[in-house]
């Protein structure tokens, strides 16, 4: 079974998940927005978080590093820790990120890849004590790969906390079941910028959830926090 899966998000009014953009309030501001953001998410108890590469890659800023082969590597997945009291979870199709050390904050590394994903990064991941599993197809469906964690690392709670992309790719695969959203007393208003969800699609995600209100509480700082039920 997957685990539990939260999208717990800090949006503008407009719906844009860039503070550095956003308009300035009496209210606040980014730091104690993102302060009050980072307390939710403890509150909201998950096992593990996930974020896309673009967001990973703001935390771990280490070069290419593989070793030396040849390579002897595990497909379709390599856990360098099962017993892990959190995880930080991280999509990479292309295998573009790469690590100084297995952990964000104390939370063990685990990264997805896509299947065309060289040997020599595999190598460079077990070097550096990073879990991953190799999606079975460039596609990289959400549900296995969730149900998969689950099985092998016991996470049976999940916060995902990327990008549009991601959480759009995660709606639309049907695997979110709760939203968590921080609405914040600002405005983006740029053209051609992300939103908290986007997909390729151009329906969106019309039809492929409903959203049932189950509670909302203002919080300090102009800060509204919003949670809904995700019903197919």
């Amino acid at each position: 079974m997957k685990p539990h899966v939260i999208c717990h998000m800090l949006i503008s009014l407009d719906g844009r998940i860039h503070p550095s953009r956003w308009t300035q309030s009496p209210d606040g501001d980014r730091k104690v927005w993102s302060s009050t953001y980072e307390r939710v998410h403890e509150t909201l108890a998950g096992d593990a978080w996930l974020v896309g590469r673009i967001t990973m890659a703001e935390m771990s800023k280490a070069d290419a590093h593989p070793p030396e082969g040849p390579f002897s590597v595990t497909r379709p997945h390599h856990f360098a820790r099962r017993d892990a009291d959190s995880y930080a979870i991280a999509f990479d199709r292309s295998g573009k990120l790469h690590f100084s050390k297995p952990d964000v904050g104390g939370d063990h590394v685990v990264v997805l890849l896509g299947p065309s994903v060289p040997d020599s990064h595999l190598a460079e991941l077990t070097k550096d004590g990073v879990s991953y599993v190799v999606a079975a197809d460039e596609g990289m469906d959400a549900r296995p790969l969730l149900e998969l964690l689950g099985r092998e690392l016991g996470i049976l709670r999940l916060l995902v906390e990327g990008g549009g992309n991601v959480n759009g790719s995660m709606m639309a695969a049907g695997v979110v079941d709760e939203l968590s959203i921080l609405l914040a007393p600002a405005i983006d208003g740029a053209l051609g910028v992300t939103g908290v969800f986007e997909v390729p699609d151009a329906r969106g995600l019309a039809g492929k959830a409903r959203l049932r209100l189950t509670s909302s509480e203002t919080f300090e700082h102009g800060l509204v926090h919003l949670r809904y039920a995700v019903e197919p």
